[in-house]
């Protein structure tokens, strides 16, 4: 394992080498290539309508999302609080009624 590298996606560090250089998290299994560059770095992350997002923002939602394994979703307009900025597909990692959640920029306008 590799303990000086973290999963750009859960965080954790017990990190496994590939045959080929690659990367692969131990923990939920996500992979990565060894010249993708820091797999940690965020870059700037744009609201839907271009606003520069920081940790600790407050977003509204401009679509109603629905969540995996319910039948309920989240409703257009709500607003969420204290938001964390990822690296991944889904740069914001949230709390929307105790449920943890990850959302894509795309989705939300800073509040």
């Amino acid at each position: 394992m590799n303990s000086d590298l973290a999963c750009p996606i859960c965080s954790m560090s017990d990190i496994l080498t590939t045959a080929s250089g690659d990367h692969e998290c131990a923990t939920c299994g996500h992979e990565w290539a060894a010249d993708a560059g820091d797999p940690t770095a965020l870059g700037e992350i744009r609201d839907a309508n271009g606003t520069v997002l920081h940790d600790g923002d407050s977003v509204v939602l401009i679509k109603g999302l629905p969540l995996k394994g319910s039948t309920d979703g989240i409703k257009i307009g709500t607003k969420v609080n204290n938001i964390r900025l990822i690296a991944g597909d889904h740069e914001i990692d949230c709390k929307i009624n105790g449920r943890g959640i990850l959302l894509k920029a795309k989705f939300v306008k800073k509040a």
